[in-house]
């Protein structure tokens, strides 16, 4: 008896840490503690204040006084905090650095919000800033204020600042004391803001203007003319401040002096004016940065993701690779096939058997022992690669008995992955000689994914989901969600302000309705012609080059020009949208799969049906990237990847990666929902957009072409005209969506009522991305209108 309830204690104390960890690294933990500093910090910093105003009277009675003071009672204190107010404010303000004691209460309070998970907070960056500026108030406010107060007892700098500016103003004077607080000002502000250095640079460009004058012609080349001369030869380069006018007034005595013609070894480039006020405006602004709307946004951290220990030891490994080498030769022998070498390459979930044949083997031998090699192993099923492409041997793939889970976190961990250049990097899994790897989406361009049931193809699309969350910020990447299970992709609803794009007035971000997934294809359509107009204007080829000359201020905003995020497209089950609509889904998808590349569009299609009239030729054709997880039979992996190979895949995430050529067998990485979960809810958590990207409206048959308005009449009006018309009047907003919702009927019906409108007069065509414009004011213009269409108002 004794013994056990022994034991059961000794049970308890090791089970108490975790509890104990659990408790700190709790939510409600972490809430009440910053509530706690929040409120604390507020407080005193209301003593700080008000011992400005009451210190005079209060300092005399709690000078000398700990703050834990319980000695005779003290009466009259008039600090808004009390005794312990007083106290405490005398110490911050005359004893450390004065009312720059704030700053510090400040990274206190910023701490506690951080905490509560109220706001996002660079913790180390905000301590710095805040220590920088509480060291540099404390001696700025003793040296230029300390004579205010030299009929009391406070230091306005505290006893910290007039010390350092005593010491200062003794070894370098007054003015090199001040220049001291100048520089260090600035070097702080430079740290704070960027925009500091630009500030800085016109102010010395403005103060010291300088034009180079001419060179006379008998001057040498080595010597710098001090007076402008009218007779020149070579003009001289000349320093403008931007912004400045320079008309004949602000300058009456200078001299411009004429150029003669000189062949130039370079054609002069286009638009020379433009470039040169881009380049100022460069210099005065500096480059644009898409990220400033969010410029505190953190990618997500790698503790987020749940790591896997191997369960199977070394020697283990070795030895069945031993045992499956020794049988598969011994299977060889047996049909008269000697081998020369054989070598094994352990992946985490199949080995590579390597073997080199005797002279005089045919490949054929070996390839029609699949079952019998099979059957030796007693494995799920091999695969046999004959022969290795740019090798001279055999692979002979056996699925390991033991299989590794390849976690994310291992892959989105490794150096690989850390340090890629890739503009759109989709990290899958790792290969079987355990390498990660990782595609380029933009080089792709578009994915092509496809497989049995439950083999892994959402699995994958998370992976390829995640990967992009992790290294893009939301101001360069958009996601567009097609989802016709409902409940794949609903976790990443969280993130709609940050990464997801969707069609004007859409309740929902992630489309799962059929009606809106053709609205939607055909709205990227849209945003893909408008791009290629832009890139038109620019004189670019693609988007990124397009982004390089925006964010260099080489693109005028007031003429169209915009930042361009790429925008990734994800179908989760691509049959069942061809089966429901057909041409209407396949005819956009080729579309954009054609020429959305260079515009920074892409697709990611998966299918769990891979039959001829789901991945057609026009699917194939576009789609040169192809994933294949496990199918059931030859012709479905024909179907995908013309060629067999996907029907001896061992499932849970087992790949095949085509490219057209060669064939790369992957382990997926693996992320659990509950990863995925915690990822969202991190970014969630932060300040995001104030909605998710907005993609051009699409009005079905209508947009506002004339082959559209030869096809709708006013001599038939929709009976709800009259009810659409008024909302659109009412609301000053020209979208079919906002028809469709209020009114409650469908897509294509709420299109043709707005085609009805534009040729009323009552809304204009359509502009793009942009609402229509409503062209009529108010209910008693429309009434008028709706008379002289022969409606009734009443």
């Amino acid at each position: 008896m004794f013994k056990k309830k022994s034991k059961s204690r000794q049970n308890a104390a090791t089970n108490s840490q975790p509890g104990i960890l659990r408790f700190v690294k709790s939510d409600k933990t972490h809430f009440i503690t910053g509530l706690i500093i929040v409120i604390v910090s507020i407080a005193i910093a209301v003593s700080v204040i008000s011992f400005l105003y009451t210190g005079g009277a209060d300092q005399s009675k709690v000078e000398g006084l700990s703050f834990f003071h319980s000695g005779e009672k003290i009466t009259g204190i008039k600090n808004l905090m009390g005794l312990r107010g007083a106290i405490l404010s005398n110490i911050l303000i005359s004893g450390t650095f004065g009312i720059s004691s704030l700053f510090m209460l400040a990274f206190l309070i910023c701490t506690g919000l951080w905490l509560m998970n109220v706001k996002t907070v660079n913790l180390l960056k905000c301590f710095i800033i805040n220590a920088a500026l509480t060291v540099w108030t404390s001696l700025a406010f003793s040296y230029f204020f300390s004579g205010l107060f030299n009929e009391t007892a406070i230091y306005i700098g505290g006893k910290h600042g007039l010390a350092l500016s005593d010491m200062l103003c003794g070894n370098f004077g007054s003015l090199g004391t001040f220049l001291f607080i100048l520089l260090t000002f600035i070097i702080i502000m430079v740290f704070i803001t960027s925009r500091t250095i630009l500030f800085v640079q016109r102010l010395f460009r403005y103060k010291f203007k300088v034009r180079f004058p001419e060179r006379k012609k008998d001057e040498k080349p080595d010597k710098k003319p001090v007076i402008p001369t009218p007779q020149v030869t070579e003009p001289e380069p000349e320093v403008v401040i931007v912004g400045e006018p320079e008309d004949d007034e602000k300058y009456p005595d200078l001299v411009i002096p004429s150029i003669p013609p000189v062949t130039p070894s370079k054609p002069a480039p286009p638009n020379d004016s433009d470039e040169k006020d881009a380049e100022d405006l460069l210099a005065e602004l500096g480059p644009f940065d898409p990220k400033a709307d969010l410029s505190h946004y953190q990618s997500p951290t790698l503790d987020l993701l749940k790591t896997y220990e191997q369960n199977i030891s070394p020697e283990e490994i070795r030895e069945e690779y031993e045992n499956n080498k020794s049988r598969i030769i011994q299977t060889l022998k047996h049909f008269d096939i000697e081998i020369k070498s054989i070598k094994a390459t352990v992946g985490p979930t199949v080995t590579l058997y390597e073997i080199v044949l005797a002279d005089g083997i045919r490949i054929n031998k070996v390839r029609n022992l699949e079952d019998d090699i099979a059957m030796s192993l007693s494995a799920l099923g091999i695969r046999i690669i004959a022969p290795m492409p740019g090798k001279g041997t055999i692979g002979i793939e056996v699925p390991n008995s033991d299989p590794q889970i390849v976690s994310m976190h291992s892959i989105l961990a490794s150096k690989k992955f850390q340090e890629t250049k890739f503009e759109l990097p989709v990290a899958l899994g790792r290969t079987i000689t355990n390498e990660v790897f990782m595609v380029d989406l933009t080089k792709m361009p578009h994915l092509l994914v496809a497989g049995a049931t439950g083999q892994g193809k959402s699995v994958g699309l998370n992976a390829a989901i995640t990967s992009l969350l992790y290294r893009k910020h939301p101001a360069e990447l958009k996601f567009v969600l097609i989802d016709p299970k409902m409940v794949e992709f609903s976790l990443y609803s969280v993130i709609e302000k940050h990464f997801l794009a969707k069609l004007p007035d859409a309740e929902k971000p992630i489309i799962t309705d059929f009606t809106k997934v053709i609205y939607t294809l055909n709205s990227l359509c849209i945003e893909m012609d408008d791009r290629y107009k832009l890139l038109e204007k620019a004189g670019s080829r693609n988007v990124q080059e397009y982004n390089v000359k925006f964010i260099n201020r080489r693109l005028n905003p007031m003429k169209g020009h915009r930042f361009m995020p790429y925008i990734v497209v994800i179908i989760d089950e691509f049959g069942d949208l061809i089966m429901t609509a057909g041409k209407e889904i396949e005819q956009p998808i080729a579309r954009i799969a054609q020429k959305a590349r260079a515009v920074g569009i892409h697709m990611i299609i998966a299918t769990q049906r891979p039959t001829t009239n789901i991945i057609t030729g026009t699917i194939k054709a576009n789609f040169p990237a192809r994933i294949a997880f496990r199918v059931i039979t030859a012709i479905d992996s024909r179907t995908i990847l013309d060629s067999t190979g996907a029907n001896q895949l061992i499932g849970r995430g087992d790949m095949l990666f085509f490219t057209g050529n060669d064939k790369t067998r992957i382990q997926c990485a693996f992320v659990d929902t509950p990863e995925v979960e915690r990822i969202v809810k991190f970014i969630g958590n932060q300040q995001g957009y104030p909605e998710a990207l907005i993609l051009p409206e699409y009005s079905g048959d209508g947009n506002g072409d004339d082959s559209t308005n030869e096809q709708v009449s006013l001599d038939k009006l929709d009976p709800l005209f009259k009810e659409a018309a008024q909302l659109i009047v009412d609301n000053q907003q020209g979208s079919t969506s906002l028809i469709q919702r209020k009114i409650s009927i469908g897509f294509a019906r709420a299109g043709r009522l707005m085609d009805q409108l534009e040729l009323a007069g009552i809304v204009g065509p359509t502009q793009g991305n942009k609402p229509r414009e409503v062209l009529i004011t108010d209910r008693v213009s429309l009434e008028q209108k709706l008379h002289n269409l022969g409606i009734s108002v009443s």
